[in-house]
């Protein structure tokens, strides 16, 4: 998504075609995206626009076809700002769905690439069995990135960070503590630099998340939907701030009328996504990083 992001901001004059995506994305002039089409993610953003939540998700226009390929058509979230930088959080305790779960304890298939990710952070993680498999499942690879991350302590983690100049930082495997989710995001002015902008969005951002809360607290589609692998966007320039949520592809209704609390730990059959606890995580630590920056600000 921060890839498709940078290629809006700099292609917004002609259609595209993102390369390391495989034609998953295109972007327009018009202020809108285009994202390959997947079934499940439609019908989320159909029902999404009959939603309270839906102020807080892109505008969803429908389908289009370009070539061989079936596209959702989505409002561009960059369109009209300048140099924004943007932060991409993954939500929720786990990034994997119960049915990929059930799927790789029946028929587990081995993949070699994400044996090969594994291997690279940590040598010493994959078993011995594994080892010499050469391989694991992607549930297997899924929930260890999750437990390697602060999506297991925090409920969320930082996937990406696009800088005001293009550059994208994606390492942040080793954060686990809401400490350490300040330092590194740009929550905090030393990766903005302008103190008083800084303070301004945060105020926003945090303006933002407690009236998505509210929403949360109404909206019968997130009441009734396992939210698994979305992702809040946040974006902001010199001028305004805003957050977003994005990415539903794995985003499943639940069965037989069944709810969920998304406030609840997670344990094999409960459905349950931890994505309020991201969401209170976040809000915690953008409280601590709006005293801070206030601080600076006085001091200055």
């Amino acid at each position: 998504f921060l890839t498709m992001m940078h290629w809006s901001l700099k292609r917004q004059s002609s259609w595209v075609q993102l390369a390391g995506h495989q034609g998953n994305f295109q972007v327009s002039k018009g202020g809108e995206v285009l994202k390959l089409y997947s079934e499940l993610e439609a019908k989320c953003l159909d029902s999404l626009m009959r939603d309270p939540l839906r102020p807080f998700v892109p505008q969803y226009y429908g389908l289009v076809t370009r070539g061989e390929h079936c596209y959702i058509r989505l409002e561009d979230l960059l369109n009209g700002l300048r140099r924004p930088v943007i932060m991409d959080c993954k939500m929720g305790v786990r990034t994997f769905q119960e049915e990929e779960l059930i799927k790789a304890q029946t028929k587990p298939n081995l993949r070699s690439d994400m044996y090969q990710k594994m291997v690279k952070v940590d040598p010493s993680a994959p078993t011995a069995e594994e080892h010499e498999q050469k391989g694991v499942t992607k549930w297997r690879y899924l929930q260890w990135r999750d437990t390697t991350s602060s999506t297991s302590t925090l409920g969320f983690r930082i996937e990406g960070i696009m800088m005001e100049d293009g550059t994208v930082q994606r390492d942040f495997r080793k954060i686990h503590t809401l400490t350490q989710i300040t330092e590194a995001s740009f929550l905090t002015s030393n990766i903005l630099g302008n103190i008083r902008v800084h303070v301004c969005s945060q105020n926003a951002y945090h303006s933002r998340l407690v009236d998505l809360k509210d929403a949360l607290r109404s909206s019968e589609f997130f009441r009734k939907h396992e939210v698994i692998g979305s992702s809040l966007l946040f974006v902001h320039d010199h001028s305004k701030a805003s957050v977003w949520m994005i990415d539903f592809g794995k985003t499943m209704p639940l069965p037989d009328s069944k709810e969920v609390q998304h406030g609840i730990p997670w344990v094999e059959g409960n459905r349950e996504d931890g994505y309020l606890i991201g969401l209170t995580s976040i809000l915690t630590a953008l409280s601590q990083a709006i005293s801070l920056a206030e601080g600076q600000q006085e001091g200055s």
